[in-house]
């Protein structure tokens, strides 16, 4: 490629933009940025601010160079600044210049250039163009085919496009392989300086809510409400649900008949991480009881956001939990700092045997004998 044909370049707006299913004003764009880049190889300064602006119909281009205006005498950067005499009296100090110049063509290295920046930028605007179909997707859920494992991101195909899910939200213990299909959360689009990327997640508690919303009909219908969901992925969830119908148990509703709906959750996410379903309650300490299940509460003081709750020694295990996790989950489901309170059981009177029972029988004989 000896140079970089203009009119060509302008011929072929139309065509790509077909081929590629991307509106014309974004190729248009995409190849004025290229323009720009070839510039600026040719004859600027990689810190130059260049913008081109392509005639389609004539094939000729004007490149804009934008510069600060500064007082005279001062050190500048020629790239981004120009002293007030250059720049002329129409400006003042503090105002940005635009010089123009006018290009048909440009040198090999730039023409290559400009090809580069047309690829990478065209792929970026089909992959923005094809994420935007997902912008009303997040907060579903997606079927995918893993193509990639990595340390720390699964890559996920999702035929047009696709996502990743990094390790934050993945399910601790999860085993991934490419090739096996895989169910995953939208979860948002991610755009940053190396273009946009489509974020999936299995660890979230959203998840799991959308997987319940997927085998509890009655979520539609408004007869039962996920009210909060509290989730260590691979261990155990937490998830308070409330009825709005007189008579409905929330909590059967959500597990089902012999269990069925939430094992058929289970089986999503793994056997390993268990699920509590407990019933919400707009009482603090009510609440705060049904969260830290299976233990037995004996009593809960709420001051604030804080809530002390007292056990007896033997619940105070089952109350915090294998390595804190009960606690961890109640304090992260209610809202409030849990702190758990050693409460002593009563001391057990002790039981006379037999001998006492008849010593004392005869000492009260004798006393009445002698009266």
């Amino acid at each position: 490629m000896e140079g970089l044909d203009l009119k060509q370049m302008s011929a072929m707006v139309d065509i790509i933009a077909e081929e590629k299913g991307l509106p014309k004003e974004t190729v248009l764009n995409v190849i004025e940025q290229a323009i720009a880049a070839a510039w600026r190889k040719d004859n600027g300064d990689r810190d130059m601010n260049v913008r081109a602006s392509l005639n389609t119909n004539t094939g000729e281009a004007d490149i804009f160079v934008t510069r600060e205006v500064i007082e005279d005498g001062l050190a500048y950067n020629p790239a981004t600044e120009i002293p007030l005499s250059e720049a002329g009296k129409k400006y003042k100090v503090g105002d940005t210049c635009e010089e123009k110049h006018k290009v048909t063509s440009f040198g090999r290295v730039a023409a290559q250039t400009a090809k580069q920046v047309v690829i990478q930028r065209l792929r970026e605007a089909e992959n923005e163009a094809v994420l935007a179909e997902f912008e009303d997707k997040i907060g579903t859920i997606v079927t995918g085919t893993i193509s990639r494992v990595e340390p720390r991101i699964i890559r996920i195909d999702l035929g047009r496009t696709n996502g990743i899910m990094p390790k934050s939200e993945q399910i601790d213990g999860e085993y991934y392989t490419v090739g096996n299909r895989i169910k995953a959360l939208v979860k948002k689009i991610e755009r940053g300086e190396r273009g946009a990327q489509l974020v999936l997640s299995r660890g979230s508690a959203e998840f799991i809510e959308y997987l319940f919303r997927q085998e509890v009909p009655e979520i539609d219908n408004g007869t039962v409400q996920i009210k909060a969901i509290a989730r260590e992925s691979g261990r155990r969830t937490k998830i308070a649900v409330i009825s709005s119908v007189p008579g409905v148990d929330p909590v059967g509703t959500f597990v089902g008949g012999r269990g069925i709906r939430v094992s058929a959750v289970m089986n999503e996410i793994g056997n390993k991480e268990k699920i509590d379903v407990i019933t919400w309650s707009d009482n603090a300490s009510e609440f705060i009881r049904e969260a830290l299940s299976p233990a037995e509460i004996n009593k809960v003081e709420i001051d604030g956001k804080k809530a002390k709750v007292y056990v007896t020694e033997d619940q105070q295990s089952i109350a915090i939990g294998k390595q804190g996790q009960n606690v961890r989950l109640a304090s992260k489901l209610t809202g409030y700092d849990i702190d758990i309170e050693l409460i002593k059981a009563p001391a057990k009177k002790k039981k006379k045997n037999v001998e006492d029972s008849l010593l004392s029988a005869l000492e009260e004989s004798n006393d009445e004998s002698e009266e």
